[in-house]
């Protein structure tokens, strides 16, 4: 019998109602360089954690798929997301592991926790 190993998340994608409106935004706030096209492509950034990105499960009244994101500085960036469209939902809190996260909410009210680098 051969041994397996857990599977990484190699991809993800955003559906958008406006996708021109949501490239806007992700490409201001997060200094992504998103392509053109019915499937815009978005290439992985630098900096992630090591060796990959991990997740979880948790409870809730809907299904619901979650973005992490890793920014430089909470407040800006969540100053700057009100001004591209997007809406502050959570303000920055501390985890017992030392990471501080706070929560927006993109132009078409995606969820999107941010964590502080």
């Amino acid at each position: 019998m051969t041994s397996d190993w857990a599977r990484p998340i190699v991809h993800w994608s955003i559906v958008a109602i406006d996708p021109e409106r949501q490239r806007a935004f992700y490409s201001a706030l997060f200094n992504w360089e998103i392509g053109d096209g019915p499937i815009m492509d978005i290439p992985a950034g630098i900096g992630g954690p090591e060796p990959g990105p991990a997740g979880h499960i948790q409870s809730g009244a809907n299904p619901d798929v979650s973005l992490y994101i890793q920014v430089g500085n909470l407040g800006s960036t969540i100053d700057k997301a009100i001004e591209l469209g997007g809406r502050d939902t959570i303000s920055p809190f501390d985890l017992e592991n030392g990471q501080t996260l706070a929560a927006i909410e993109d132009p078409e009210g995606n969820f999107i926790m941010l964590v502080q680098q």
